[in-house]
């Protein structure tokens, strides 16, 4: 490039020195925890402790027991069992966020060796970018990237795509102060790291590298872990805790209870056999850890994993990849969308709004190519190509706003590139801010005369023309009408030069031409298709939306009004600019933000302390970006939400990446989140009834004195297997539309809500009475076959406390078999829960559920049939499985009888 003044640059000993003191243009990378720390973490899950605990009491017991001789080696099964739930609860957990980690490592490698123009020791020179230095001196053309932040020496036709930083696609840069844009994100004669020249060239004088420049502190903020504890994982631990009191006073109970009943029954305080009362105090003992067992669900960490893992793998399908599994359900909680607007509400892709060119337009339309001087002096008088290599979706190289003139080309038939080639052009003036157009005299095609070709911002282009088409003040109203639509505008003019006229003179257009004006553009990135009717699904579904932007209040405000989120009449505290938004005190922002929809000219720390503020108001924050300004707000968020075509840094901060680019598929994220939650709901709706009843049935048995009727081993099946794939079958049923009709729900709201508290309690009690009831009736009857059960006998053995003959192993069986077979067909309640339809209601689109719940069958068949020793068990006739199936499907028939008449 031609330069103005000669610059000699820094010397040897100053680069050295100037390393010494402010580092290497490198990004420090975020140190990354190992995979043995992240798999240790899943183990502190607040039920995986209350697991860990009760495997520890269980291992003692059965280490007791095994090596006094008390018993054999199936001592070891029920440790054993609660080991297995632990492990595939967090192996599982661990397995799949590790697998989605490595997909996204490649996003956030930075290339540091791209080389760069510069002048040392007085001569030009290219060096890798990781090199420069703060002092050097770097020269920089059309479609370089901005190595360091920088101050402008030269800038010629300067035009910068700040978007990675401040969303916005082109920002004029000059030297001249007269031209500086007060309003601009950064300074009019500044280039910042990370941005791209669109157009024009410059030289520039490094003041910042590496982690000090502006795109460093993004990057820095884009790393921080900013710990904000997800909705479902607050209310799950609110669930434990409960648990963990629940089961730990039961347990201290039973003991107290079964000491203070030995000492009443020894008639006093003193012992005196010793052996007989370690044996009783060691029964005891198991009685209370088989009570913390029963009543901590084991299935409940692995069944909401695979309930996540398969609705990660199913939200793939609506272009949600989903990298970290909570956000999966985080989304349905979240009562607050920050998005960005370039790229994410608007297409990224500067496109022809409207064309006025006054009594030309017809001959643009016939697709010929060579067939008007618009056509030419759209494809000549500009600097800019288009990328046909993907057939999907044509790039601009070069000037946003003038390749949305060349795809307005393309869209009429017209190939810019033949014009641009057939034609010689004679001289050109590139367009600057300061000049504000752009002036090509090119020898036509269409007429072999020399052509003047002129276009720039329209007040500009009108005072050189002599003849206009139309009254001045018609072409005033219509950019006027554009202007308040946050558009921007282009005028169009051509003279054709005779021989021997001057066209150019000093760098600028001579001033005795005789130009006509073609006519005016409207230009605009369009809002996506979609957007619209997406917000207003969000809208309608409780969740407030606000743009975050870096563009102008104008622009920002037309955006706001396109996609129905703001109007005329809306109060002037509802927008901020990011100079008044960083210049208010948090106490004062708090008291704002909440009705706050459009931040204006927001920096990308400006994003961050929004989302922060917000998250102090107890709001569940989403944000969504496609910028590298946009990663820390990302990460800050409890769901961040990249686009597909987003930076790497942006992907890498965020929790999902919407591969389509959609608002609709935002959407269509928060009705899966809410669904899910509801399966999780029914889930933990369908395992704490068993929970409930099986813990009074053994704390009822303890009192008693008689042996627990379900085994360890026994309630691990119902509680890690059962349990599991049920949590399969409730996951896998389809998302219910119906869900953004609610409101969000509160972040302080326990999981078990009022009417699923009710129906545990209720159902639970119904199933002890009936389960202690044939307890009591297996004690004083013998039972080979449910055909000779009898109601009366059923009746009068209900409250005949005597000790009975014990239960034998047909009868312990039986007894597992119809405790298992009463949570099946709830199960069918269960996954009815919520939805106020039958429970077989849509079974066809549940073809999952369907399976499951035969698999679950089969696998209480094998276990009776097959278990044995481990289980406690032993074959059931067939016709007794025929009676227990049919007999405690009254479960289901008494539960669609209630939604019936609801």
């Amino acid at each position: 490039m031609e330069q103005k003044h000669h610059y000699t640059g820094l010397s040897n000993e100053q680069i050295i020195e100037s390393r010494k003191i402010h580092g290497e243009n490198v990004l420090t990378p975020p140190e990354k925890e190992s995979l043995w720390v992240q798999f240790f973490e899943k183990f502190t899950d607040p039920i995986i402790v209350i697991l860990l605990i009760a495997l520890a009491l269980s291992v003692g017991v059965s280490c007791y027991e095994y090596f006094s001789g008390h018993g054999a080696v199936g001592v070891f099964f029920e440790p054993a069992g609660i080991l297995i739930a632990i492990l595939l609860a967090t192996v599982v957990g661990f397995w799949f966020e590790l697998s989605a980690n490595k997909k996204f490592e490649i996003l956030n490698k930075v290339n540091d060796d791209t080389l760069v123009k510069v002048i040392r020791n007085g001569n030009i020179s290219q060096i890798p970018k990781r090199e420069i230095v703060v002092g050097d001196i770097v020269i920089l053309e059309t479609g370089d990237e901005v190595p360091a932040d920088g101050e402008l020496l030269e800038a010629v036709s300067l035009q910068i795509n700040e978007s990675a930083l401040t969303g916005e696609p082109v920002a004029r840069k000059t030297t001249n102060p007269a031209s500086f844009n007060k309003d601009a994100t950064y300074p009019s004669n500044q280039a910042m790291k990370g941005t791209t020249v669109a157009d024009g060239h410059c030289i520039m004088r490094i003041f910042k590298v590496g982690d000090a420049t502006e795109y460093g502190k993004v990057y820095e903020g884009a790393q921080i872990d900013n710990s904000v504890e997800t909705p479902l994982n607050r209310q799950l631990d609110r669930l434990a805790d409960l648990i963990t009191k629940t089961s730990y006073a039961i347990a201290g109970l039973i003991i107290a209870g079964r000491l203070i009943s030995y000492f009443v029954d020894a008639g006093g305080l003193q012992v005196t056999d010793w052996i007989g009362f370690g044996g009783f105090v060691l029964q005891t003992v198991m009685i209370a850890v088989t009570v913390i067992v029963v009543a901590v669900p084991e299935g409940l960490p692995m069944s909401v994993t695979l309930s996540l893992a398969l609705s990660m793998k199913r939200m793939l399908s609506t272009n949600n990849l989903v990298r970290k599994m909570h956000a999966c359900e985080t989304m349905g909680a979240t009562t607050v969308i920050c998005t960005d607007k370039t790229g994410t509400l608007t297409q990224n892709q500067m496109k022809i709004y409207q064309t006025n060119f006054y009594g030309y337009d017809d001959v643009v339309s016939t697709g010929t190519e060579t067939g008007s001087l618009i056509a030419e002096g759209i494809s000549v008088n500009s600097t800019a190509y288009l990328d046909f290599s993907d057939a999907s979706k044509i790039k601009v190289l070069g000037n946003p706003t003038e390749g949305a003139l060349l795809l307005w080309l393309h869209e009429n038939g017209i190939n810019y590139l033949p014009l641009r080639e057939n034609v010689e052009i004679v001289e050109q003036l590139t367009f600057s801010t300061e000049r504000k157009y752009m002036a090509t005299v090119v020898q036509s095609s269409l007429s072999g005369k020399k052509i003047l070709y002129v276009k720039g911002a329209p007040e500009i282009v009108l005072s050189f023309c002599k003849n206009i088409p139309v009254p001045e003040a018609e072409i005033h109203a219509q950019l006027l009408q554009y202007q308040n639509q946050a558009m921007r505008t282009l005028g169009f003019a051509y003279q054709v030069i005779e021989n021997g006229v001057g066209c150019i003179r000093e760098g600028k257009l001579a001033e005795n031409l005789n130009l006509t004006c073609l006519g005016i553009v409207a230009i605009s990135d369009p809002v996506r298709e979609d957007v619209p009717e997406a917000v207003r699904n969000c809208i309608n579904a409780g969740i407030n939306i606000k743009i975050v932007t870096g563009d102008t209040p104008g622009t920002a405000k037309e955006i706001g009004r396109q996609i129905g989120l703001w109007n005329e009449n809306e109060p002037d505290e509802h927008h901020l600019t990011g100079a008044e938004f960083a210049g208010m005190p948090d106490e004062e922002l708090l008291e704002r933000i909440n009705g706050l929809k459009i931040l204006s000219r927001a920096r990308p720390m400006d994003k961050q302390r929004l989302v922060q503020l917000l998250q102090q108001e107890d709001q569940v924050v989403a944000v969504t970006g496609d910028g590298t300004n946009d990663a820390p707000a990302l990460n800050a968020a409890q769901v961040g939400l990249s686009m597909g075509d987003g930076t790497s840094v942006a992907k890498e901060a965020s929790d999902i990446t919407i591969l389509d680019n959609s608002f609709g598929s935002i959407s269509r994220a928060v009705m899966w989140g809410r669904s899910l939650y509801q399966n999780i709901q029914r889930f933990i709706l369908f395992q704490m009834t068993i929970n409930v009843a099986a813990c009074i049935i053994v704390l009822i048995g303890a009192f008693l004195g008689t042996d627990s009727p379900l085994t360890v081993t026994q309630m691990l099946w119902v509680n890690l297997i059962m349990d599991t794939f049920a949590a399969l079958a409730l996951a896998s049923l389809p998302p219910n539309e119906k869900v953004m009709n609610d409101k969000p729900r509160k972040t302080t709201a326990h999981i078990i809500n009022r009417s699923m508290a009710k129906g545990i309690l209720s159902v639970g009690f119904i199933f002890v009475v009936l389960l202690f009831g044939l307890i009591q009736y297996f004690k004083h009857a013998d039972i080979t076959s449910l055909s000779t059960f009898g109601f009366t006998e059923f009746g009068r053995n209900f409250f005949n406390f005597g000790p009975g003959d014990g239960l034998s192993e047909y009868e312990l069986s039986l007894f597992f078999t119809i405790f298992v077979m009463l949570q099946f067909w709830n199960m069918f309640n269960a996954k009815a829960f919520m939805s106020g339809k039958s429970a077989f209601y849509s079974l066809r689109e549940s073809k999952g559920f369907l399976s499951i719940a035969v698999v679950i069958l089969i696998g209480q068949w094998f276990i009776v049939t097959a278990g044995r020793e481990m289980f406690n068990v032993v074959p059931l006739k067939y016709s007794d499985w025929g009676i227990i199936i049919g007999a405690t499907s009254v479960v289901l028939w008494i539960g669609e009888i209630k939604r019936l008449f609801k």
